[in-house]
This record gives structure tokens, C-alpha cells and sequence, in this order.
């Protein structure tokens, strides 16, 4: 029998480069959900602890904001993508 264990994108985002990746993709996605799932994700991968520390959020707070059900504040996010040396940008939509 074949051992299986499920798929960990955090596995992936060993860099800071492609911890932007992965959330640019999401953010082109235009889904809240799926943004604050992969800012998660991305948050995991980097430490629970050491985002709470580098925010002044506590953990048990970042993982409730950002879990399935939670609705990270705006200034959450920021903090977190600070955090993550993300910068979030606007660009005008095409088409």
C-alpha cells in the first residue's frame, strides 16, 4: 500500500519571493477568501510565532483571523504582509 499524506502549499514558500508569488496569485483571483487562506498559508509557512511577534498580534489572534472563518481587518493583513516582506501594490485593471 502506498503512504499518502495531504498536499502542504506551505511547504513551498521557502522564499520571500515566492511567498509574493503565491499571494499575488490569489489577490489576481479576486476572491477574499481564497486571499486570506493563502495569507494563512503563507503565515504558516514562515511561523505563527514569529508573524505574532513581528506584528504585536498575538497567535491565537492571527489564527482566528485568519482561519476558514475569519475576517482579517485590513490592518491585520498589512501587518502580516509586512511581516512576510510583501508589499501590496495597486495597478489600474485592464480591460
Amino acid at each position: 500500500m502506498t503512504e499518502t499524506r495531504p498536499y502542504d502549499s506551505a511547504e513551498h514558500l521557502d522564499s520571500d519571493e515566492a511567498v509574493a508569488e503565491y499571494l499575488a496569485a490569489a489577490v489576481e483571483e479576486g476572491d477574499a477568501s481564497l486571499f486570506r487562506h493563502a495569507l494563512g498559508v503563507a503565515a504558516r509557512a514562515r511561523g505563527m510565532t514569529q508573524i505574532a511577534r513581528e506584528t504585536g498580534l498575538s497567535r491565537e489572534s492571527l489564527y482566528r483571523a485568519l482561519s476558514e472563518d475569519g475576517n482579517p481587518s485590513l490592518d491585520t493583513a498589512l501587518r502580516v504582509l509586512n511581516a512576510l516582506n510583501v508589499r501590496l501594490t495597486a495597478t489600474v485593471a485592464s480591460g
